[in-house]
């Protein structure tokens, strides 16, 4: 099953485009090549053009306390289990902490290592970071896998509560719709939304089908069109019924 998403709002399209960077970088970081570790340190100077805006991280603290304080509504529901409320409670609690405790602007620690911003203003340039552009930065991927990752580790860690943040609201929002099974009859798919607002759309289906959804919406209507690729791999009209499950998320 292949499950895509769709934002209704710039904002968590900006919380997806991060969680995106986020789960390149853990994957290339925890490699061994210098390679992988040099996508590694790029993709955190894509982090840092994604979240320069101001108000993320207050955006993120504002999200966790409402979702706290909704948490706390449901105390004295007889069908919610006290163990699991409170093991949600105390994780709001302590990334919001840990998030709080994270000083000065998004990425500032980086933006201060004039060696790093020598590295990153070369990255920009097709090829620039070449041995003979950064002999220092070459010497440094010379160094043993395990002393890279160090560095590496120690240049994210500022980073981390803002996306330990993040990956806690994304999967809050996840959690909060349920799928319901639908079918687009020749491939095409429409429904009222009434004006209800929605933060983002899960559409899952059978990978085997080999359809692909074009996924458009605005607070009155949702459509997707299904499509299907060639050997070209031109995007083609796919004019079977394609049944497949929805989840709209709202927090």
């Amino acid at each position: 099953m292949i499950v895509y998403e769709y934002p209704f709002n710039e904002r968590i399209r900006t919380l997806l485009r991060l969680e995106d960077l986020y789960e390149k970088f853990k994957f290339f970081v925890n490699q061994e090549h210098a390679m992988q570790h040099h996508v590694a340190l790029a993709t955190i100077f894509d982090m840092l053009e994604v979240a320069g805006r101001a108000d993320l991280k207050s955006d993120l603290l504002q999200e966790l306390e409402r979702q706290k304080q909704s948490l706390l509504s449901f105390r004295s529901n007889p069908k919610v289990v006290p163990e699991m409320l409170d093991a949600v409670l105390n994780e709001l609690e302590t990334v919001a902490s840990a998030l709080v405790g994270a000083q000065g602007k998004t990425g500032q620690n980086i933006r201060d290592n004039e060696w790093l911003m020598s590295i990153r203003g070369r990255t920009i340039i097709p090829g620039g970071a070449c041995e003979f552009d950064l002999p220092s930065y070459y010497a440094w991927q010379q160094r043993p896998a395990q002393q890279r990752y160090d560095d590496i580790a120690n240049w994210f860690a500022p980073l981390a509560p803002l996306f330990d943040a993040l990956s806690l609201v994304l999967r809050l929002l996840r959690d909060s719709g349920g799928p319901v099974k639908m079918i687009a009859l020749t491939g095409s798919y429409q429904q009222m939304l009434q004006g209800k607002v929605y933060q983002m759309l899960r559409l899952t289906l059978d990978e085997s089908i080999g359809a692909i959804p074009e996924i458009s919406a605005n607070k009155y209507m949702l459509w997707v069109r299904f499509t299907t690729q060639g050997g070209d791999m031109k995007p083609k009209p796919l004019e079977d019924d394609v049944p497949f499950e929805l989840t709209l998320c709202n927090f």
